[in-house]
């Protein structure tokens, strides 16, 4: 989440996620809510965070909050890993929250409200997998 809000998109004054909102994703984490997707750079000197995403699952549903990049592809390479491993665990879908040409370029597509209410509804309540059979580590280099 730190290296997410270093980020400061075009047109914006600044980040949306302030450390209020870090301290209440850390206590989402610590419930077993939040989670990231880290790609990092393994060198002879030691690791550097490439870039990643975070977001919130709740049953078999993700919600994608923000991703960065501080190296080329390494949020799409992010992306892919979650995406594989969410698969993998009866996870249809993730939910992207905006329409963006980058997303799209990705893969991702909206769909009508109603259908994404009734698939939240119901994805929702499903048991949620064991997160730490999830973990994978993808080192860059």
């Amino acid at each position: 989440m730190a290296a997410c809000a270093r980020v400061i998109r075009a047109g914006q004054p600044g980040t949306w996620i302030t450390a209020e909102m870090r301290l209440a994703y850390g206590e989402l984490h610590r419930a077993g809510f939040a989670h990231s997707v880290e790609i990092w750079r393994q060198e002879a000197g030691g690791r550097e965070l490439a870039g990643g995403l975070y977001g919130v699952a709740i049953g078999r549903m993700f919600f994608g909050e923000s991703m960065f990049s501080r190296e080329a592809d390494a949020s799409k390479a992010a992306l892919g890993a979650l995406v594989g491993a969410l698969r993998r665990h009866g996870f249809p879908m993730i939910d992207c929250q905006q329409a963006t040409p980058h997303l799209a370029s990705l893969g991702a597509r909206e769909i009508p409200r109603v259908s994404f209410l009734e698939l939240v509804r119901e994805l929702t309540r499903q048991a949620a997998p064991d997160w730490r059979a999830m973990a994978i580590e993808l080192p860059l280099g």
